[in-house]
């Protein structure tokens, strides 16, 4: 699986993971591998992303959105707190 993380300002990762956890609307969800589509909303919390290496990566975010599709995440985020 493959995620692609912007801000307004800069491209914050893009490459291949394992998961990643976001701060959901109705509170957080985790995408794993085949996770069907789904397009949401994020608010203010923390991002979680496990590459492929198993190496951890979080920061913290203000709000975004999420979209995946076909094994692609694409997560555009506002307010980004490393």
């Amino acid at each position: 699986m493959n995620i692609t993380v912007l801000s307004p300002d800069e491209e914050i990762f893009q490459g291949a993971i394992t998961s990643v956890k976001v701060p959901g609307k109705s509170g957080q969800f985790e995408i794993l591998k085949n996770h069907a589509a789904i397009v949401s909303a994020l608010v203010d919390g923390q991002v979680r992303i496990i590459k492929a290496d198993g190496e951890k990566m979080t920061f913290e975010i203000e709000k975004g959105f999420v979209e995946v599709l076909k094994n692609e995440v694409s997560l555009l985020v506002q307010g980004v707190k490393q």
